[in-house]
């Protein structure tokens, strides 16, 4: 197996996680808090893809989808443009509201669709160069989808989670 094979299998398996955390919900589960100021599916998920979305983005030497293709129009959130949720606080994450699913996955999958498009064009020694001088050591090409990856899946975890807390309600 080489490296590519070992990504894109990754982000498909983030790909499937964020869909089974997000499939079949109403507008007022996606938006449901396990606590009150915890993070709702919708925002984990809007979350995790916007930072896919700005750290692929910057490695493959593209503008992110956010921005280029509408996503930021559509989903009309009341933050910079440039936002990814880092350091969000309650009222913001109550802030991302989504009129369904379909919205939240139309956006990831079209991230998920362009990282699979830059992923297919990496050749292993690639994964060695240096994408980020600002941490000490420097991050590597490697590291930085890999970090993507862990924190993606962490993040469709945590939503499958409050999917379930949100199911739970509805029926008991």
């Amino acid at each position: 197996m080489r490296s590519i094979d070992v990504l894109t299998d990754s982000f498909e398996r983030v790909r499937d996680a964020v869909h089974g955390a997000v499939e079949g919900l109403s507008p007022d589960d996606l938006s449901a808090r396990a606590e009150g100021e915890a993070n709702s599916v919708a925002w984990l998920v809007w979350h995790l893809t916007r930072v896919q979305d700005d750290h692929v983005s910057e490695v493959a030497g593209q503008e992110q989808a956010w921005l280029t293709d509408g996503w930021a129009d559509r989903f009309g959130l009341p933050f910079d443009p440039a936002d990814t949720g880092y350091g969000h606080t309650s009222d913001e994450v109550a802030a991302v509201r989504v009129e369904s699913g379909d919205e939240l996955l139309g956006y990831y999958d079209a991230v998920h669709a362009r990282t699979l498009a830059f992923v297919a064009g990496i050749e292993d020694g690639d994964l060695d160069k240096v994408v980020d001088k600002a941490w000490d050591p420097p991050v590597t090409l490697g590291v930085r989808l890999v970090s993507v990856i862990a924190d993606d899946l962490q993040h469709a975890g945590q939503a499958a989670f409050v999917r379930g807390v949100a199911l739970r309600r509805d029926t008991g």
